[in-house]
């Protein structure tokens, strides 16, 4: 079987490339990891004009969809170009609200890119210690007070380390708070509420129009939420929201949103991966040594053929994924795209030499997001553990 895409996706894929390179998204990338929010916004309507956000919203609200192929199209391109900002807790949001007369009635503004929304999942109720994990992981489910929590579906991309990642497996994975993190009784910043410790924490909870807490009576529109925290991908600032807030709808369809969720994850950092990849093609071509481009060394060629292989098995994965829309389809998908992104950010980071450690470099901006994609919604060794439970 052949996925591929059709005219018209190509040409919706041709068009998001060159509005995006028009953009110039580094710049708005360190403006939004500044909380200067002005030039991401500005970046959203125009993707909401162009019909992004409407893909996850059905016909009925507002919307075009649900069109998850043509979604999945959209944030290969918006992880090519390392967009910033809650997109795939925007649309997990539209999801949620599909049920429900209250919650359907903010779907048109989601659909139109008037508002953006974020997702805090709850938290769950077993809470192991966090056990160290082969090259292919990066540990297991969420820690107990006094351990450092990992990456889970229930805390969406926590980031560590605020330094460049380095090329090893042994990174602090993403979802792990920085010793500078606030803690829960530090002083509250203005224009934040106190919140209680443990609380699951939501993406760009302070730029976000509608911040939406599952609970276990249903999905909460939250009043407010706490201080900003230090996370290892600038760009993912990380907040707990408050609890409590309007009941939009009692039964919101959690399992398909948030399989949605982890699908569009995939979805960017696949295209985190082709964007690593391009860019550090492009240096082996430049950067010489011994007379000769080191692109020109076989062990380089090997390890962009690799990190080029892997990205490109990820692609039917995540096509099919689309497709069928199966759990099980998805987390194959997620497991496969983000460890090749995250394989291509390994191999971009050692070709790359020490410019590649800088953070005023670009290619910065698109190492650290596929080490915090690698984790939100799913570490691999829970996706894995989907794929072989078959559910």
């Amino acid at each position: 079987m052949r996925f591929l895409l059709d005219a018209e996706q190509r040409a919706f894929t041709a068009s998001l490339d060159a509005m995006l390179t028009a953009a110039r998204t580094p710049a708005v990338i360190r403006s939004w990891s500044a909380g200067d929010h002005g030039a991401g916004r500005a970046l959203w309507s125009r993707l909401a004009d162009a019909g992004v956000f409407a893909l996850a919203v059905p016909e009925a609200d507002g919307g075009l969809g649900p069109r998850p192929v043509e979604l999945v199209v959209a944030f290969v391109e918006l992880g090519r170009h390392a967009v910033p900002g809650p997109l795939v807790e925007t649309v997990t949001a539209a999801t949620l609200l599909s049920t429900g007369d209250r919650a359907r009635e903010l779907l048109p503004a989601l659909a139109s890119g008037r508002t953006t929304a974020t997702v805090a999942p709850p938290a769950p109720t077993d809470a192991p210690t966090i056990t160290p994990d082969d090259d292919t992981g990066t540990g297991t489910d969420t820690a107990p007070a006094g351990h450092a929590p990992a990456p889970d579906l229930y805390t969406p991309a926590l980031e560590g380390n605020s330094s460049t990642p380095g090329a090893n497996s042994s990174t602090p994975d993403a979802n792990s708070p920085t010793p500078e993190a606030p803690e829960a009784n530090s002083p509250t910043p203005e224009g934040t509420l106190p919140v209680p410790e443990g609380t699951p924490l939501a993406l760009d909870g302070d730029a976000a129009s509608l911040r939406l807490v599952v609970d276990a009576e249903g999905l909460r529109l939250a009043p407010g939420h706490g201080p900003v925290r230090v996370s290892l991908d600038p760009a993912r600032r990380l907040t707990p929201l408050s609890p409590g807030g309007e009941l939009l709808t009692e039964r919101p369809p959690v399992e398909e949103a948030f399989a949605l969720a982890r699908l569009a994850t995939a979805a960017q950092a696949l295209g985190v991966g082709l964007a690593l990849l391009d860019r550090t093609v492009a240096h082996v071509r430049r950067r010489t040594q011994f007379g000769v481009p080191i692109g020109s060394f076989q062990a380089v060629k090997h390890r962009l053929a690799d990190a080029k292989i892997a990205l490109e098995f990820a692609r039917p994965l995540l096509l099919g994924a689309a497709l069928t829309r199966d759990p099980v389809d998805i987390a194959a998908a997620k497991v496969s795209a983000c460890e090749a992104a995250y394989g291509t950010a390994k191999a971009a980071l050692q070709l790359h030499g020490a410019i590649g450690y800088t953070a005023e470099y670009d290619l910065s901006l698109w190492l650290t997001k596929a080490i915090a994609l690698r984790s939100a919604w799913g570490t691999p060794r829970e996706c894995r553990a989907v794929v072989v439970r078959g559910r």
